[in-house]
């Protein structure tokens, strides 16, 4: 278990990273404490590939987010994730939220984000004809898009595990030694790095009941980067975690938001927003809560902040029937403060000043998703400036191959798609039309499902009308089969999370 760079985290940066490390010689591992990719942050936020006006001007929250989504049409197609690019709109309901509006394009204009204007209320019925009657205007913003968040680090991740990088799952970090034989200096010039010797590995992990050897490490452990930094002796910072409620409405409201639809920001963040998903449903949230140590990782929810939402969603658009919402969901964010209790107000994306070799990648809160392609080159300048070996391999393979869906597919196509394989005759999730072929496929590919909810993550199979009411069972029958387990070893998201206790 010996590599040249060890990721910690496998959410959206961890991918990212891994991916574009991968376009190297050195050799990559990656390692997540759950049991898959996708399973802290990246899996429960907005979406949103946000177009760049809101980061402070010369802040790497602002180079990182411009960067980043000018490469995400190019890498959605490449990897084969859906990405729409719908624009935003930022609404303001009062002269207040217009000298916002006002603020926020001057703060646009000087990060360069393309297109930026101003419309006023005759302006706005055209594009978003259910727009809230309240609106008096609004920040246009054409390069804005969306994307599944899941689906998306999926792809990156997957990308990696293609071109080599290992992936280990359930391998939660517990200690980390660095090896002191050597000065810091001699270690940030690279005097011990791309020699393939025991000796050049400074990083011994115990992680997951094994030991982890590495000669760099990146550290994107999400809400837990500040305890993997302290744990290497790195920078001392800590992350608060702040949580966000959402609702989520079916399909049949598609069409009530052509657009992201912000509303001015707060302190706390963007601001409630309604946007259409990439799958044709509709979103509205969050709300923020910032929340105390000993409820890390909480993810619940609360009739007062699910109200708060619905309210504030309501200001957006004309209506929201409470009949066509079919689930309600918390995301956590990683918010950085220094030693001090101040607020960091950018990403921590370095090389530690003490511990040469650590790069640490934390408190990637918004725009985290939109900037994650553009961190993952910048850290890679990190780890070639520390002396990683970062020659260019020449069978990288550039592209991924998705799963066929065959819900969006024409009559034609299903028939092909039948023809070649009998199991995309099998319909197997009603809501969402989702076969058994394509949940076979999201099982067997390289970095497969392992779990009912990886293969949701991976399919939408559960994710329709139903919430998977209907197709649970015979999803879990599927792994069952395919991962020649015992149905009472088939999990909802690893660990103790089974759903069965008895096949009796």
């Amino acid at each position: 278990m010996n590599f040249d760079v060890l990721i910690i985290g496998g959410g959206i940066c961890g991918a990212a990273i891994a991916r574009e490390l991968s376009k190297t010689k050195a050799k990559i591992c990656i390692v997540d404490k759950e049991n898959d990719i996708s399973c802290g942050s990246s899996k429960a936020n907005s979406g949103i590939i946000h177009a760049g006006y809101d980061p402070i001007p010369g802040t790497l929250m602002a180079k990182m987010n411009i960067r980043g989504t000018e490469l995400y049409p190019s890498l959605s197609k490449k990897l084969h994730f859906e990405y729409k690019n719908v624009g935003s709109l930022v609404l303001a309901f009062d002269e207040k939220g217009l000298s916002v509006l006002q603020e926020l394009l001057e703060r646009g204009s000087k990060n360069g984000v393309p297109g930026l204007r101003i419309l006023y209320k005759s302006d706005l019925p055209a594009i978003e004809p259910n727009i809230g009657s309240k609106v008096i205007a609004a920040l246009y913003a054409p390069s804005a898009g969306i994307v599944s968040p899941y689906q998306a680090t999926w792809a990156f991740a997957e990308s990696a595990v293609i071109n080599g990088v290992e992936f280990l799952r359930n391998t939660k970090v517990h200690k980390i030694t660095v090896d002191e034989k050597t000065s810091s200096d001699s270690w940030g010039r690279g005097e011990f790095s791309g020699g393939g010797d025991k000796d050049d590995y400074k990083f011994t992990v115990l992680a997951g009941g094994q030991e982890i050897k590495a000669k760099y490490i990146v550290n994107c452990a999400g809400t837990f980067a500040d305890q993997i930094s302290q744990m290497a002796g790195a920078r001392n910072y800590t992350i608060k975690q702040r949580r966000g409620e959402y609702m989520l409405f079916d399909n049949s409201l598609k069409g009530i938001a052509e657009h992201v639809l912000f509303q001015t920001p707060t302190e706390l963040g963007k601001g409630t927003l309604v946007t259409p998903t990439v799958d044709g449903n509709i979103l509205v949230g969050p709300s923020a809560n910032d929340q105390e140590e000993e409820f890390k990782d909480y993810t619940g929810t609360t009739a007062l902040a699910q109200n708060s939402v619905y309210q504030k969603g309501l200001l957006s658009v004309k209506e929201l029937p409470h009949s066509a919402m079919i689930n309600s969901f918390s995301g956590i964010r990683a918010i950085a403060y220094n030693e001090d209790n101040s607020p960091v107000n950018d990403f921590i994306i370095e090389e530690d000043k003490n511990i040469k070799h650590f790069i640490n990648v934390g408190g990637i809160c918004s725009p985290g998703l939109s900037a994650a392609p553009a961190i993952a080159e910048y850290v890679l300048e990190l780890l070639e400036k520390a002396g990683l070996d970062c020659t260019k391999r020449p069978d990288f393979i550039e592209e991924r191959t998705g799963i066929p869906n065959f819900s969006l597919s024409d009559t034609t196509q299903k028939q092909e798609l039948i023809k070649q394989n009998k199991l995309f005759g099998q319909v197997i999730c009603r809501c969402e039309t989702i076969t058994e072929a394509e949940i076979v496929a999201a099982i067997h590919s390289p970095l497969g499902a392992r779990d009912t909810d990886g293969v949701k993550r991976r399919t939408r199979a559960g994710m329709g009308r139903c919430q998977g009411g209907f197709c649970l069972p015979r999803v879990a029958e599927i792994l069952s089969r395919e991962l020649n387990l015992p149905m009472t070893e088939i999990t909802k998201s690893g660990g103790s999370s089974f759903l069965l206790t008895s096949q009796k």
